[in-house]
Formats: C-alpha cells, sequence, structure tokens
C-alpha cells in the first residue's frame, strides 16, 4: 500500500481522531511499513500522533518510535511513565535499539526505565552499550547474535540458531569463538544448509573475517562495511572477544548522517542536529550565524587589501572593473579543490600521508586551469578594446595584467582549497570545516594583492 500525505488525508485521519473512529485509522496503517506510518504520524499535530501511536499496539508501536524524527519520539515518550517505556517500549526492541531510545532520555529517566526492566541480563546489556560512545562501534552494535564453539557441531549451529532466532532479526551468519569468547571465524548461512549436521565446526567454519573494535570510530565501521560489502560486521573489545555486531540497516543511518553533517559544514555553517524540518528557527539561526559572521569578517578584508593599493587603483581605475572577475575566479576553484579532497578523505581515497603527491598533483592542475582562464580573460579584453575605448590606449597591457593575475589567483587559489583540508585532518580536525565559503573567502583576500601586485609590475609605466 502506498503512503498518502496529501492535505486530504491527512484531515480524514484528523477527521477520524476527532470522531474516535482510531481502530479503522489504525487497521489501514497496520498496512503501511512501520516508516511509512512514522512518516504519517510526524505530519500529524503532537497530540494526535501520541494517540495515534499509542493505539498501534506495543510491537508495532515500538517499531514505529524508531523511525520517528528524534522530537516528536521526545515528545511521545514524555507521555509514558519510565516502567511504560521499559514494559512497552524497550522489551520490543533490540539491544542497540533499546539503548539509543534510553539515551535519549534525561538522566532521572534513564535510571527509571533500567530500573523497571524486568530481565537482568537485558538490562545489563543495554547498561553496558550505554557506557559506549554514541559515536564509536561500540554504540552502534547489537548484543544479540548466534554464536557456537569451536569444539561443537553444524547440529549446535541449528540449535542455537532455533534457540535464539526468534530474538534475532536477520542473523546473516554464525560466528564461530573459542573457550574464551575469542572470534575466530565465521559460518554463512548458506554453509549451515549445504553441510552435513555431523560434521565439526572446526573443519566447516571460515577463519577469513572483517571485525572492528567497539572503541573505534562508527564511521570506520561503516567504511568496513562498505568496502567488503559486508551486510552484518562482529566487533570484539580489545583482546578478540566477539561482544556484539552491526548490521547494514545501522551503518545507513551513520553514512548518512556524516554525509549530512559535511553538506551542512562546507556550506559554512555547523551541522544541525535534527533534521532540518525538526530544527526550531533560532536553532538554524544559532548554526548559520557564527559562519557568516567569520566570513563576513574575512571579507571585509578585502577592502583593507584595496586599500593598499588605493594609488595604482587611482592612477589606472580601470582596474577596478576586474575585481570581481579574479576573486570569483580564485575562489570558484579553491571551493572546487576543497570540495573534491574533503569527499576523498571521506572515503579514504587521499591520507594525509600522500599530502605531496596531492600538492603535485593540485600544482599542475591549477597550472593548466589558471592557464586556460587567463587566456580567456587576455582574449576578452582584447576583443572588448577593438569596439568599446574603456580600457584606454594601454589595453595591451591591461589585458596582460588580467591574464597573469587570473593564472596565479586560480593557481593559489587550487593549492588553498586542496591543502587546507589536508592541515585541518593532520591536527585532528573535520577536514569539512574548511568549507567552500571559508576557502573563498581566504582566497578573495590574497587574491587582490596577487592581482593589484601583478598589475603593478606591468602598469608601472602607465602609474606613474
Amino acid at each position: 500500500m502506498a503512503i498518502d500525505l496529501s492535505k486530504s488525508a491527512l484531515d480524514r485521519i484528523r477527521e477520524g481522531l476527532e470522531h474516535g473512529r482510531i481502530d479503522a485509522i489504525v487497521e489501514e496503517l497496520k498496512e503501511l511499513h512501520p516508516a511509512d506510518i512514522a512518516e504519517v504520524l510526524d505530519h500529524l499535530r503532537p497530540h494526535e500522533a501520541t494517540v495515534l501511536h499509542e493505539a498501534l499496539g506495543e510491537e508495532l508501536a515500538a517499531e514505529v518510535l524508531l523511525e520517528l524524527p528524534e522530537d516528536k519520539r521526545e515528545a511521545i515518550l514524555n507521555t509514558y511513565t519510565g516502567k511504560e517505556i521499559a514494559e512497552e517500549v524497550i522489551d520490543q526492541l533490540d539491544s542497540d535499539d533499546a539503548a539509543d531510545v534510553i539515551a535519549d532520555l534525561p538522566e532521572d529517566k534513564q535510571e527509571e526505565v533500567l530500573a523497571n526492566i524486568e530481565d537482568a541480563e537485558q538490562r545489563e546489556e543495554i547498561e553496558e552499550l550505554l557506557t559506549y560512545d554514541e559515536y564509536s562501534a561500540g554504540g552502534l552494535m547489537a548484543k544479540e547474535l548466534v554464536k557456537v564453539s569451536v569444539d561443537g557441531s553444524m547440529r549446535d549451529c541449528v540449535k542455537e540458531l532455533r534457540a535464539l532466532g526468534e530474538d534475532i532479526d536477520n542473523p546473516y551468519v554464525i560466528y564461530v569463538v573459542d573457550q574464551h569468547d575469542r572470534l575466530l571465524g565465521i559460518i554463512p548461512l548458506k554453509k549451515l544448509l549445504t553441510t552435513s549436521l555431523f560434521k565439526p565446526v572446526k573443519d566447516v567454519y571460515e577463519p577469513d573475517f572483517v571485525s572492528v573494535q567497539a572503541d573505534e570510530e562508527a564511521e570506520t565501521a561503516a567504511r568496513l562495511m562498505e568496502k567488503y560489502d559486508l551486510v552484518a560486521l562482529p566487533v570484539v573489545d580489545r583482546r578478540g572477544r566477539l561482544i556484539g555486531r552491526i548490521t547494514i540497516d545501522d551503518v545507513v543511518d551513520v553514512i548518512r548522517e556524516e554525509e549530512t553533517e559535511d553538506v551542512q559544514r562546507m556550506a559554512g555553517m555547523e551541522a544541525l542536529e535534527d533534521s532540518y524540518m525538526s530544527s526550531s528557527w533560532w536553532e538554524i539561526v544559532k548554526k548559520r550565524v557564527g559562519w557568516l559572521i567569520i566570513l563576513f569578517i574575512g571579507e571585509s578584508f578585502t577592502a583593507t587589501a584595496m586599500s593598499f593599493f588605493e594609488d595604482q587603483i587611482a592612477k589606472a581605475v580601470v582596474l577596478a572593473l576586474f575585481v570581481p572577475l579574479i576573486i570569483s575566479s580564485g575562489g570558484n576553484t579553491g571551493s572546487q579543490a576543497s570540495t573534491l579532497i574533503i569527499r576523498a578523505l571521506a572515503l579514504g581515497d587521499v591520507t594525509i600521508r600522500e599530502w605531496w603527491s596531492v600538492v603535485k598533483r593540485e600544482f599542475s592542475v591549477g597550472l593548466i586551469l589558471g592557464s586556460v582562464l587567463g587566456i580567456i580573460g587576455f582574449l576578452r579584453v582584447v576583443v572588448w578594446s577593438q569596439f568599446v575605448t574603456v580600457y584606454g590606449e594601454h589595453w595591451l597591457e591591461v589585458g596582460l595584467a588580467v591574464g597573469f593575475s587570473l593564472l596565479g589567483v586560480v593557481l593559489w587559489g587550487n593549492l588553498i582549497g586542496s591543502v587546507f583540508p589536508l592541515i585541518l585532518k593532520r591536527f585532528g580536525r573535520d577536514p569539512a570545516v574548511s568549507s567552500a565559503p571559508f576557502v573563498a573567502t581566504v582566497v578573495d583576500v590574497t587574491g587582490l594583492v596577487i592581482y593589484f601586485t601583478v598589475a603593478s609590475l606591468l602598469l608601472a609605466g602607465i602609474m606613474i
């Protein structure tokens, strides 16, 4: 069933709620995927979403809760007591999802929820997950998995799978451990189906596997899964003991969040903590105004730079005509270069150890780009001078000044845009901070210095 978020459909749901036809609406919603139901609830008013959510039934309501934006989820959870959250929500979720829900609660309510989880093992697992940083592999993992001893048989694999299968979504693989719980290998489900149940596990399992340590960054886990096309990634502690697994659905969320943050920072703003529609206008202003002030102050130095060449401009006013052309060319080139390098760093295509290779490559690229734009700029002056007199009798010198300035500014902008992200990465900062607007601002100021310096040298006889 396709989701309908039109105004008429939402008005019909609201009207049904007002007239007490909740059961009919719920039956209709149950035909949708939990993510689609969450999208419907997100378009309703908070009290309407709360009423409808409570009527979905514990299992479906818990699944829908995970798909809701944080602000709407928080509004719904605020209507529950800690005991109700523990019994009606946490009990329906995998350990990683349960930990995520609890982590978003106020500290006093977290303690209340944990105290009301009756299953001691479940409570311990969630408490362990809460000790990990939310941006680490441990904060991303789930404790539910199927494991067998290396001393067992394939029949033991089947027994474990049957015993735990109902509590684990998509087991994917069976993990093989030794007596100390150290991960030795994996057994894909396909191999389980095609191998005799009497065979020893040690003769069947695959010793070549990829794993991640719990204290590594979640982004590292995402890259490993992307690189090796994994749907599940085992998580181990520093001693190599199996403690959990990360599944592809959690990694997709991490990749989306990381890319969203990078795009927002590259646009010259701090990353929003929530989605755009879930963020208040004041939150958006706060995230944007800081960088705008910094960029404004940076751009104000262009006036300072021009003031140093006031005499040259006064003697050759025509130079001022090309200021927007020069600084925009340098800024655009720098923005392109920074975007390319930031993305290459994010994908692991470039490392800071390869900085010299990047510099050499971008110097060559900048030289070619600058030459192309410089020639076009020179021809622009030459051609126009045949029809207008605005460039004066020294149009050839002016054209050369514009052409060589473009070469220098574009080359400089390309180097700044490519090197600055590497410098930030070297000092442990997010390369995305070297946003396109920031690089463009730096190149604008320095580009003016290059332009007027070149112009002063080429037009020295004219400016006397």
